[in-house]
């Protein structure tokens, strides 16, 4: 590794390209209910949408038209974002860095983390968010690296910086946490005499450039929909509704350790720990060099600012809330993109000879384990697991249930006139995606939280019409809500089992439905 980097490298990058692809295209795994609700948007483009940007559905518009609207049309943007991300790190970190080594080991440890495993196969937008956020980072090292010369233009990675955070900022709200990067790494620089004069100025204008320039459709689309996107965000983050009613609060603690271990794995995780803390100190120490401008030192303690404010700012601020609410395991998720640097480093010192003989050999268990852990990802279906024990059972069986919809619905008075529905987004979306001809799909209000498919017309609306056509509801629930009795003229269920290549998938409720009358419910009080 140490003489051919490169050749390792581009190994890693092309072998994990053509594992994803197999994956994807071969159908390993049905869509999950987020890419299925996303590629939904991508059929009715809008400036912004109920809980994100435009971007993911305009990316995923791109791509399906391609390659058309299956599973490798949704996915094929997230195949190749993961695989420019990964070329985006070897360069950074191999040429802006100077350290291909480690630039070699970042690849592996990102290659080997459960996070970034699923962002290199389903389009979500952590996967857009990842490639941006990682780009803003290495815009902001190229920034604060010594001019090549005298007065030399820092044009292109300002404008890079600004496009990013635009680009991000449409993509995922999250990207405008990368200011609590830029801010205490300048703040560190300038503390140890390496900030290059008026940089951090430029950089936070074009930083916020850009986020004036990707919030703007998303802030017009609210303003057009009752700002129901920004009391979505406000609800989930539990500063407004019902999950912030409790300022302190212990049992999401441990759901959030829990979680952050499980995605990271404990051992990337101690390591991302262990070297963050070096990082810091270094960062607020530095070498005690005499000379603000010795390369060699200047450059250790500028990568470990970065390195650490990349990591411990959004990391601890998750971790602090997670005291007053529910923090969804993803959410600290871009804290991990200079976790996976720190976590090489550390496992670079490891393997160096740091510490004792036994720590040593500990430090090639971990890629082992790693590896194991990325062929048992792609490779879950041969996997001998009961489904009660193979946690991606509850995400297959889709599929199944759409060839089981075009039977039942041939089996219905005039299969012309059939319309799917379900309760949450989730399921809808799925409807939208697997049930016969891709139709619009609807999503009934029974007192569930409101989503994207509340802004759109429903069965009962003038242009959407379907009074008295016939009818499907799923739910993956073991219950029927009353109110189809009200609905339809006769309500027949029963419990379905599905099945993702001759295994069992995920359990449903179907309701076949007839003569629907015309009334729709609406929950009273909205919930974001």
């Amino acid at each position: 590794m140490a003489r051919r980097p490169g050749l390792w490298a581009w190994t890693i990058i092309t072998v994990s390209l053509a594992v994803r692809l197999w994956f994807v295209a071969s159908g390993q795994l049905d869509l999950v209910q987020d890419e299925a609700q996303y590629w939904d948007w991508s059929r009715r483009l809008q400036w912004s949408y109920y809980s994100k940007g435009p971007l993911i559905a305009w990316v995923i518009g791109f791509w399906t038209h391609l390659f058309g609207s299956t599973e490798l049309g949704v996915r094929m943007g997230a195949v190749v974002n993961a695989t420019v991300a990964q070329i985006m790190l070897w360069y950074g970190v191999s040429r802006l860095m100077g350290r291909p080594r480690l630039a070699v080991l970042s690849l592996a440890v990102a290659n080997t983390m459960p996070l970034f495993l699923a962002a290199g196969v389903l389009m979500t937008t952590d996967n857009i968010l990842l490639v941006c956020w990682l780009g803003g980072l290495l815009c902001l090292y190229a920034l604060t690296r010594p001019a090549s010369a005298p007065g030399a233009s820092r044009a292109l990675p300002l404008f890079l910086l600004g496009a990013c955070m635009a680009a991000g900022n449409l993509a995922k709200y999250m990207m405008l946490a990368q200011f609590a990067v830029a801010v205490p790494y300048f703040w560190l620089l300038h503390r140890q005499r390496l900030l290059p004069p008026r940089v951090a100025v430029q950089a936070l204008a074009a930083m916020s450039a850009g986020a004036v320039i990707g919030y703007l459709p998303i802030l017009i689309w609210n303003m057009q929909n009752d700002w129901v996107g920004v009391l979505h965000v406000t609800t989930l983050a539990g500063v407004t509704g019902t999950a912030g009613k409790s300022l302190i609060r212990l049992d999401t603690v441990p759901e959030f350790l829990g979680a952050q271990f499980g995605v990271a794995t404990p051992w990337w995780m101690l390591l991302m720990l262990f070297a963050g803390w070096r990082a810091a100190r270094l960062a607020w120490r530095g070498l005690g060099a005499t000379n603000a401008e010795d390369a060699a030192p200047a450059a250790r303690v500028r990568q470990a600012a970065l390195l650490a404010c990349a990591f411990w700012p959004l990391w601890l601020a998750m971790f602090l809330w997670s005291f007053h609410t529910r923090i969804y395991a993803n959410w600290p998720g871009m804290s991990y993109v200079g976790g996976i640097i720190l976590a090489a480093a550390g496992l670079e010192r490891l393997l160096a000879g740091f510490g004792s003989y036994r720590a040593r050999r500990l430090a090639l268990l971990w890629p082992a384990l790693g590896l194991i852990l990325f062929f048992a990802v792609f490779g879950q279906n041969a996997l001998p697991l009961p489904p009660e024990f193979n946690p991606a059972a509850r995400l297959k069986g889709w599929a199944d249930l759409g060839n089981k919809l075009e039977t039942l619905s041939r089996d219905l008075s005039n299969p012309d006139k059939v319309f799917y529905f379900g309760e949450g987004y989730d399921v809808t979306a799925e409807l939208a995606f697997y049930a016969p001809g891709q139709p619009i799909a609807y999503s009934a209000d029974f007192g569930r939280r409101r989503s994207q498919y509340d802004l759109w017309p429903g069965p009962d609306e003038q242009g959407d019409n379907r009074i008295g056509w016939d009818a499907i509801y799923v739910n993956t629930k073991d219950h029927t809500p009353r109110q189809l009795y009200a609905m339809f003229d006769s309500v027949t269920v029963f419990p379905y089992q599905s099945t993702h290549r001759g295994k069992p998938g995920r359990k449903f409720t179907i309701a076949l439905l007839r003569n629907f009358n015309g009334y729709w419910p609406h929950s009273a009080h909205a919930r974001y």
